[in-house]
């Protein structure tokens, strides 16, 4: 396991990381040459926002994080956002953008955001940075953090990207940090997660006698549910070893991950 508090390491991290992100960028850039004016004022799959909303936040997500970058970088506490409300605001205001603009938009602040990781040097991605929440948490994060908007909103877009395109490495990754983050949490009942793809396994929620449901897939299935993309699609959903004609009818709801 990598030691996030050994400066090469921490480095070498941040590196194999932001080569994820530059992938999926890519993969996000040319889903956005693709929609036209009606498309960006549509419907998201995020209730309330239309893609273009979708677009905005994600232009100015990388440009928080080049903040907590520059941060890293200087040892000073810089916040990732001025205030929510200027963060909110600069949403709404990017919303209405044509497609041409929200590319360009999306475009300039991946560069910025790449520049600005270049620039640090090992010994900055062992530094704590603080997140527009109030938690704190290593610099060498970053990079995935923006792999997680990245990849879970391209699939909000609503534009023909799915769970089914993520990365194994980000499917299973995040199965398993999801999944921690819902061992043991009171009032969902235990669900058996088994990827039989990977065979990556974990269990969530409680339960007196041991899981409940067992729910296996494909681990980007099981992750899309757990990250609320999906109600279930293509799990398989057992009770006592015996499948349930619908699985998914049958699966808890899942608090709300922030």
């Amino acid at each position: 396991m990598t030691d996030p508090q050994n400066p090469a390491a921490a480095a070498a991290l941040a590196d194999e990381r932001l080569r994820l992100v530059a992938v999926a960028t890519g993969h996000l850039l040319h889903t956005v040459t693709t929609l036209d004016e009606k498309s960006v004022a549509g419907p998201s799959a995020l209730p309330g926002w239309t893609r273009g909303h979708v677009l905005a936040h994600l232009a100015r997500n990388a440009d928080s994080l080049v903040n907590l970058l520059n941060g890293a970088r200087t040892g000073t506490d810089i916040p990732q956002y001025s205030s929510e409300e200027a963060r909110d605001q600069g949403i709404e205001d990017g919303a209405g953008r044509p497609p041409a603009v929200q590319l360009d938009d999306l475009t300039e602040s991946d560069r910025s955001f790449a520049a600005a990781a270049a620039l640090l040097p090992d010994e900055a991605w062992t530094a704590e940075v603080r997140h527009r929440t109030g938690y704190v948490f290593p610099a060498v994060d970053i990079p995935w953090k923006r792999l997680m908007e990245v990849e879970y909103h391209h699939v909000d877009l609503a534009a023909g990207y799915t769970p089914a395109h993520w990365p194994e490495a980000f499917a299973v990754a995040e199965f398993h940090r999801l999944a921690a983050r819902l061992a043991g949490a009171e009032g969902l009942p235990a669900v058996e997660l088994v990827a039989d793809d990977s065979a990556d396994r974990a269990v969530i929620g409680t339960a007196d006698g041991g899981p409940g449901l067992t729910a296996e897939g494909p681990v980007r299935a099981l992750t899309a549910w757990l990250s609320g993309r999906s109600d279930g699609d293509g799990l398989q959903v057992h009770r006592g070893g015996v499948q349930l004609t619908d699985g998914r009818a049958a699966l808890p709801a899942l608090p709300a991950l922030g």
